[in-house]
């Protein structure tokens, strides 16, 4: 890898993480189509530690206060947090060979970019059936179990982990923003526990590219930044029909290009 294709690659981790389109897919395709080969679960987990860094800072007024006020038994979203979490975990855990080797096809990205594009569509079509939204003060341990069970679906790559907890949150009444934001909190403890997984075996592997591995996540850090802030601004005012339209565009082109001979599936 070179230098300039960490900077892309942080870059596309960056851009894509936050919004409903899939970092993962983005990372295995363009890679693919300039012919550099697949960067690896284990490169896309720990650069994710850049996004990561960028949810703490922006949210950091939001943690303290959601930490003190558990701890203090003032209010139950830490532990909820904690709830929603198991379901990633287990299935993680259980499929971890899946997730790093048979479902990177591109033909299985290609499927859940649709996929998640049609419940997507779905989610907002229950979305502006709903009489009152809720907000963040107002969820309760249910829907934290539920979007918990939608980050899990997260696992295949090209799902999207913001895409589906957003859909679990529109399916369950949340505004828009409401839902992403309880996204951007759940996703801590996962994407922390699986970055700092993969980064504890890159550690023990005989040949790891740290510098570059370094750049790009500094680069998704700061790029993952200005994404949050553009995404929770966007769905105050928006629908996520431009995301919808975008994977089904994406997913077509990709089997397209599959069926041609254009890209090699793995």
């Amino acid at each position: 890898m070179t230098l300039w294709q960490a900077i892309v690659l942080g870059l596309i981790q960056g851009l894509t993480e936050f919004l409903p389109v899939s970092s993962t897919a983005h990372l295995r395709i363009i890679p693919a189509w300039f012919g550099w080969g697949d960067p690896g679960a284990a490169f896309t987990a720990v650069i994710q530690l850049g996004t990561l860094a960028a949810v703490l800072i922006y949210f950091a007024r939001d943690i303290v206060v959601i930490t003190r006020d558990t701890l203090t038994g003032k209010s139950k979203l830490g532990w909820m947090i904690c709830a929603g979490t198991v379901p990633v975990v287990v299935v993680g855990l259980a499929c971890k060979k899946y997730i790093e080797h048979h479902w990177r096809s591109l033909y299985v990205i290609a499927a859940a970019m649709i996929g998640l594009a049609l419940v997507l569509a779905l989610a907002e079509w229950f979305e502006r059936r709903r009489q009152k939204l809720r907000e963040m003060n107002e969820l309760g341990w249910l829907d934290a179990i539920v979007v918990g069970c939608f980050q899990a679906v997260a696992l295949i790559p090209g799902s999207s982990r913001s895409g589906c907890t957003i859909a679990g949150g529109l399916f369950l009444g949340m505004k828009r923003d409401t839902a992403a934001q309880f996204s951007f909190l759940l996703s801590l403890p996962a994407v922390f526990a699986a970055g700092m997984l993969e980064l504890k075996e890159l550690h023990h592997a005989k040949s790891v590219d740290w510098p570059n591995i370094i750049v790009a996540t500094v680069v998704s850090f700061v790029v993952g930044y200005a994404s949050i802030a553009f995404l929770l601004g966007y769905l105050r005012r928006h629908t996520t029909w431009l995301f919808i339209l975008y994977r089904l565009a994406l997913g077509a082109l990709l089997l397209a290009a599959l069926a041609a001979g254009k890209l090699s599936p793995m």
